[in-house]
């Protein structure tokens, strides 16, 4: 074992939630409009991009997953937004040194087209990240009619960060 400190840190996060008819469907801060009037369901706003960010975060320094900091059997984080969530895990990554490098993610769903809103969710995450926009990478692709994506069911996001000691 070293006792040498990583100066870079990794961390792979990934969410899904089913579409369900009365819900809000929020990615990124945004509220989209699908076509059947489906939103995502969770005990949070079941913000799949802020979620998955938040994992990836967290598992960089390997401090769990967001159900340990916020469980869905505490009413408190009934229907909260999802970036105010995100906002604590990043105060938590910065009191242990460590600062964003980069984000990278990609939302997969059939509907909507998520291209359309990128430039506000990056606008979104870099205000509550405090940290430039260009730090932010956010794709979206369609699971070809394959899986739970694909079939409309869901919609998941994969996240990787680098996180750099301060």
């Amino acid at each position: 074992m070293t006792s040498k400190s990583p100066k870079f840190r990794i961390g792979n996060g990934y969410d899904i939630h089913r579409l369900e008819i009365g819900r809000k469907l929020i990615i990124g801060g945004v509220k989209l409009n699908h076509p059947d009037n489906l939103g995502l369901d969770g005990h949070s706003d079941a913000d799949v991009l802020s979620h998955s960010i938040m994992d990836a975060l967290l598992g960089a320094l390997s401090l769990g997953d967001i159900g340990k900091y916020f469980p869905p059997s505490d009413e408190k984080w009934k229907d909260v937004d999802s970036l105010i969530l995100l906002s604590k895990v990043i105060d938590l990554v910065r009191k242990q040194g460590w600062e964003i490098n980069n984000i990278d993610s990609v939302i997969v769903a059939e509907r909507p087209k998520i291209k359309p809103y990128v430039e506000i969710m990056k606008r979104n995450l870099s205000k509550t990240l405090k940290i430039d926009d260009s730090f932010i990478g956010i794709k979206a692709t369609t699971n070809e009619k394959l899986g739970p994506e694909g079939r409309e069911e869901g919609i998941s996001c994969h996240s990787v960060v680098l996180l750099e000691k301060k």
